[in-house]
């Protein structure tokens, strides 16, 4: 597959697979129910989505498609069952897949936040863990991921996946504008008003003072 041209839900699908081979291994590969269930959860998704059957299906035969993902049909059963094939296709792993795949369910995050929110998907041991994974993922042709530009008053930088055309975020000569696409602009905005809240802690400890 030359490139990431994945649509939104094709991202989510793909990190609801990679997710739950690491959680529930006894029910992975999953079935179309399944995941449909873990696509639309209300917990651990950045945005909460409500996709209909045929959204998820029509995202999972375009994976099939470009070979990220294969369905399989346990002897015996007549329900097809399906499975993400990243390891093969983008030759990634271990700490970079777990990264990936909390970018692909969370939106952007940062170093600290995808170290916290790994849970029991990978143990990673520090943030630089997590900081060496994403470098990593970066250093890829092309890149599937990319660091933002942090956001004044924020102590970190955030990282975004690529894999989704509006994900792509542009600096521009002057550093000051960055054209971020929806998703970036929903970036943003939680990130001023992470800035906001950590400037009137600020202030409320210096009244307190």
């Amino acid at each position: 597959m030359d490139g990431y041209q994945l649509n939104p839900i094709e991202v989510r699908v793909l990190g609801a697979l990679a997710e739950k081979q690491a959680l529930t291994p006894d029910a992975y590969p999953m079935t179309l129910n399944a995941l449909i269930g873990a696509c639309n959860q209300l917990t651990s998704r950045e945005p909460v989505m409500k996709l209909e059957e045929g959204e998820i299906q029509n995202a999972l035969d375009a994976l099939i498609a470009n070979k990220l993902v294969a369905e399989r049909t346990p002897a015996g059963s007549r329900v097809s069952k399906y499975e993400h094939r990243i390891p093969y296709e983008w030759n990634i792993d271990g700490a970079r897949l777990a990264a990936l795949c909390l970018l692909m369910l969370r939106g952007a995050q940062t170093s600290a936040e995808i170290r916290a929110r790994s849970g029991r998907i990978y143990n990673f041991t520090s943030s630089d863990e997590v900081e060496t994974a994403l470098m990593a993922l970066a250093d890829k042709y092309p890149p599937m991921v990319q660091k933002l530009p942090r956001q004044p008053g924020s102590r970190e930088a955030r990282w975004a996946h690529l894999l989704s055309d509006n994900q792509v975020v542009e600096a521009t000569d002057d550093c000051g504008t960055i054209d971020l696409g929806l998703t970036g602009r929903v970036v943003a905005l939680e990130a001023q008003v992470e800035a906001l809240k950590t400037r009137l802690a600020q202030l409320e400890a210096q009244l307190e003072d």
